[in-house]
């Protein structure tokens, strides 16, 4: 089978290898139908991942059809389509034992510290699968996995009708950020520097777009909650500043969801937190998010359809990080399919 090996930073190989084997009896063979290309992905791709290791195989973002199950599967059966969960927990630490294991002292992840799914074929135990409505395109499907990234930034910052919502960035995490937040009924601004990210934050249910490049963010956004700020702000954005800016515009008592993953400092008054008394929370992949997004799916109350920007096929994979590269604003989100 094939497979798409990032040897190291900038280097990626796509070579002929054995097909994986069933290993235990709850193990289950998926051919892989698309694969997405995250911003992690790009992260380890340049070499400026902070927790990935070499070599690797990329790829958290999975879907495909089971191709074979072991004796002891009674979840799935051949020929289902399913998503691949990302996470991979001990089951016995402290933040497992209360129900987080997205955040595991021995977490592993697949395509960032184990192999993940730039390859034709992948085996993964029954429990990390999720069955998939055989009507939905495995490109949209793709999305499940950034929108249950989404859906937990929206559980951790605990987002009701009451609230008013600042995401800050509005690319590919920013727009999935706005289908989650959307469905608590809060009000919802969005802020970016691109004007196309903005008109497009709007379509899918934003209410306000402030375009940072032309205005000071924080005047506006203030300016449009009546001079308090947000209730809630979610850092969809990443950059050094971010959370200094969220703890400026953020309402006394609101809370702050910081979502970036570098590991340079950020600089922030400490003053803005404890004066305001803000809630500064990380949230970090997802804590069983994917039954919840197939669910509002299912529900009619998902369109997970319009998130993907290109789609390229798998042999040509060097040619989408070449694109994302290239850095042109309508390249939002990539999809690797396979024959």
């Amino acid at each position: 089978m094939k497979q798409l090996l990032t040897k190291k930073p900038l280097e990626l190989v796509m070579g002929d290898v054995p097909q994986p084997a069933l290993q235990s009896p709850g193990d289950v063979l998926v051919k892989i139908k698309a694969a997405g290309i995250c911003g992690s992905d790009v992260h380890i791709y340049h070499g400026t991942s902070p927790v990935a290791t070499y070599p690797r195989v990329m790829g958290h973002e999975v879907v495909g059809v089971v191709a074979e199950t072991g004796p002891g599967v009674n979840r799935v059966k051949t020929g289902d389509h399913v998503i691949i969960d990302q996470v991979i927990s001990c089951g016995h630490c402290y933040p497992c034992s209360i129900g987080r294991p997205n955040v595991c002292c021995h977490l592993n992840v697949r395509g960032v510290h184990v192999d993940g799914g730039y390859r034709e074929y992948m085996v993964a135990d029954q429990a990390a699968l999720h069955l998939l409505p055989p009507e939905l395109p495995f490109a949209d499907a793709i999305m499940i996995e950034p929108l249950s990234i989404a859906f937990q930034a929206k559980a951790r910052a605990q987002i009701t009708a009451q609230d008013t919502v600042l995401v800050l960035g509005a690319g590919a995490l920013g727009k999935s950020l706005i289908k989650a937040i959307q469905l608590t009924g809060s009000t919802v601004i969005v802020a970016d520097i691109v004007e196309e990210r903005l008109n497009e934050a709007l379509r899918l249910g934003a209410h306000h777009a402030v375009n940072a490049s032309q205005q000071d963010m924080i005047a506006a956004v203030r300016k449009l909650t009546g001079g308090y700020g947000p209730t809630v702000s979610i850092d969809g954005a990443g950059v050094a500043d971010s959370l200094a800016q969220l703890a400026e515009v953020t309402c006394n008592a609101g809370r702050v969801i910081t979502m970036a993953f570098l590991d340079q400092p950020s600089p922030v008054a400490q003053l803005k937190i404890t004066a305001k008394e803000l809630d500064i929370r990380g949230s970090r992949l997802q804590c069983h998010k994917f039954a919840e997004v197939i669910a509002a799916y299912r529900n009619k109350q998902l369109d997970l359809s319009g998130l993907v920007s290109h789609i390229i096929p798998f042999a040509d994979a060097q040619k989408a990080f070449d694109m994302i590269d290239a850095k042109d604003p309508a390249i939002q989100k990539i999809v690797l399919v396979f024959d």
